[in-house]
Parts: C-alpha cells; structure tokens; sequence
C-alpha cells in the first residue's frame, strides 16, 4: 500500500482551490461589508433598458416589423418596476458593525464578553439591520442578548435579554 500523497505534474489537471477572497494567507485586514446603496447601479441599469425597450416599441407600433412586437412594451414595464424597487431598497448604510456592536452592548445592560454580528434585511424595502448576538462577560455566561440594530440610522429595533440557559450544562 502506497501511503504517498498524489501529486500530479499536468498542469492541465483541474483542481479545486479557494477563492482569492477566502484565502487567510492573502488576508490583508478586517472584512468590509458591501453597502447596499450598491443596488443602485443595476436599478439604473433596469431603468435604461425599459427606456429603450419603450423606444423601440413606440417606435415600431405601426406593424413594420415583426421582431418588435407588444412583448418590449410589458419587459419596459416590468423592468420599470424592478428599477424602482432597487432604488427604493438602495439603502446607505452608516453603521458598520463595530459600532453595532458597541450599540449593542449598550442596550443589553451589561459587560458583554463574547459577540457576533451579522447583516440581516428586514421588511419588504429591505432595510438592512445588525443582529448582533451576545454574551455576559463571566465564564461560563450568565446572560446572553439578542439586538437588533438599524443599519441606517443606528437606533435599536428589538432588544431581546434573558438568563443564559446553558450555563449549567
């Protein structure tokens, strides 16, 4: 039995590897969370192609070609309504997730050892908001905390405090 690892000298061999942003040898600092004013650029990009879907269905409304038909006008309608959704729910975000921790410590009432937060959207705009889960300093924790901070405008949504249950596990 052979224990030695396979190694290949083909370089045309394919093999799985991490992607360059996933990579910990490559890390070059913290996370940055994407904004969502992003959703900016392909909702303005719906607009101008229901633009010219319109165009070239009023342009062509007398029947003179059969690849323009009745179909450019209800895609200009649809991507109407996608292109004014994406800029509706095109939210800048002014509070990353340190200061979100930092709110979160505040509401919960005490000395929060461990922490997580995580970017979560909330209602039909999608209004992004911190959920932030944490931990009382003690070990093992006597409490543990759950809050929710607007993303936006950074004021607390839902505060969410109780006795750790599985300290005496």
């Amino acid at each position: 039995m052979n224990d030695t690892p396979h190694t290949s000298s083909d370089p045309n061999e394919i093999r799985d590897t991490l992607p360059d942003d996933l990579n910990v040898t490559g890390f070059v600092g913290p996370y940055q969370f994407p904004d969502n004013s992003r959703r900016r650029i392909p909702a303005t990009m719906y607009l101008v192609i229901a633009i010219v879907c319109l165009i070239a269905w009023a342009s062509s409304r007398n029947g003179e070609t059969a690849l323009v038909n009745d179909g450019f006008l209800y895609v200009s309608v649809l991507f109407v309504v996608f292109g004014v959704y994406g800029l509706s729910a095109s939210w800048r975000m002014k509070v990353d997730e340190r200061d979100a921790l930092v709110r979160a410590t505040r509401a919960v009432g005490f000395a929060v050892g461990h922490a997580s937060a995580q970017q979560v959207w909330r209602g039909l705009r999608s209004r992004p908001t911190w959920r932030v889960f944490c931990y009382s300093s003690e070990e093992p924790p006597m409490r543990r905390g759950l809050v929710l901070v607007d993303a936006v405008d950074g004021r607390i949504v839902e505060c969410l405090v109780e006795d750790n249950p599985d300290r005496n596990k």
